[in-house]
């Protein structure tokens, strides 16, 4: 817009009637007009460089190109840390906020392999999928964007703001909402829009029926984007949403592989021992037998083994210590199993 005026300055003067030359649809036109008298551009602009806020507008050479692209992409896009780069390899990652131990365990697992190879994992900032995937490339060391329905000044939800400043620090938070701008229903939606487009694969982890990842999804459809989802089982309230979304054309993601070939990625898998990966006695061989992907209560444990709690639970935490097994929830186990990987872009 600024390159049909010719400078910011001139296109915020701007009549409705110039507006609308450049291309604005009436709706858009309208709400810049309403709006604009309660709106101070100095003053706005002296809180974006307090905050560290940049503005970018969907001109801007550093505005995402798969985001401009969308039919409804936002005029302006605040952005906080380091904003994704037009060669990063990124995937839009959301679920429910009820996230499940089978959730959470594919989350972290997808996530944990994704980000280690330089994808940034793009999400919403929400309790659940959200939240997880996050904390993961973060504790991975990758890059992840969070995408907010308000703005940057303000954290939704309230609890979620020590993780948003390190996602910040090592990724950006974005929104298309001026600071000041509280969170209300009717923006999540529009939200999710930005989620879809930013990226041109999301998958869909965990979703009941009336979810708003759901929402996602259909925007990245609607925009002939990628859709994947995780099965789960059919009497899951928290699958219900993503087996739909198999059953009516989305991708079923069985492993890491089912992820990287809807990347362009390529993965190498070599069976080799991994240190601290290997059994390092009896006790702890005959437990792993008992142990899978599925969490396992250490009662079922002992029952499967016939061994005494004691020893079950001493020898648990030593192989937890030795990144053998992993807890999950209440004194349940899954077993952790990851061969050495090596990815590559795939070269045409």
């Amino acid at each position: 817009m600024s390159a049909h005026f010719g400078s910011a300055k001139e296109a915020w003067a701007a009549s409705s009637g110039d507006l609308s030359a450049s291309g604005l649809d009436p709706k858009t036109v309208d709400a810049i007009v309403e709006g604009r008298p309660a709106v101070s551009p100095d003053r706005e602009l002296e809180r974006l460089e307090k905050l560290g806020v940049q503005v970018l507008m969907i001109d801007d050479p550093a505005y995402p190109s798969h985001l401009r692209e969308i039919y409804d992409p936002p005029l302006l896009l605040y952005v906080l840390g380091q904003m994704l780069r037009e060669e990063e390899p990124a995937i839009t990652i959301v679920g429910t906020r009820r996230i499940t131990a089978y959730g959470r365990e594919l989350t972290q697992r997808f996530t944990r392999e994704l980000s280690r190879q330089g994808v940034n994992i793009v999400s919403g900032l929400a309790r659940g999928v959200d939240a997880v995937a996050h904390q993961v490339a973060l504790e991975t060391g990758g890059r992840t964007t969070a995408a907010q329905a308000c703005g940057l000044d303000q954290v939704y939800p309230a609890a979620h703001a020590s993780l948003a400043r390190r996602i910040a620090e090592q990724g950006a938070i974005i929104s298309d909402y001026p600071l000041g701008t509280r969170p209300k229903p009717e923006y999540f939606p529009r939200r999710n829009r930005i989620l879809a487009g930013l990226t041109m694969v999301t998958l869909v982890v965990e979703a009941p029926e009336k979810s708003g990842a759901l929402i996602t999804a259909r925007c990245a459809n609607e925009e002939g984007r990628q859709v994947l989802a995780v099965p789960g089982g059919i009497l899951s309230p928290a699958s219900r949403g993503t087996n739909r979304l198999i059953q009516d054309g989305a991708k079923p993601v069985l492993e890491l592989s089912d992820l990287l070939e809807e990347m362009d990625l390529q993965v190498a898998v070599r069976q080799l021992p991994i240190p601290g990966l290997d059994p390092a006695d009896g006790t702890e061989t005959a437990l792993l037998q008992f142990i899978s992907a599925e969490p396992t209560h250490i009662d079922e444990l002992c029952r499967a083994s016939d061994m005494p709690t004691a020893t079950v639970g001493s020898t648990l935490a030593l192989m937890e210590l030795k990144g053998l097994v992993r807890q999950i929830g209440a004194i349940s186990y899954v077993r952790v199993s990851e061969p050495a990987v090596d990815y590559h872009r795939m070269v045409p």
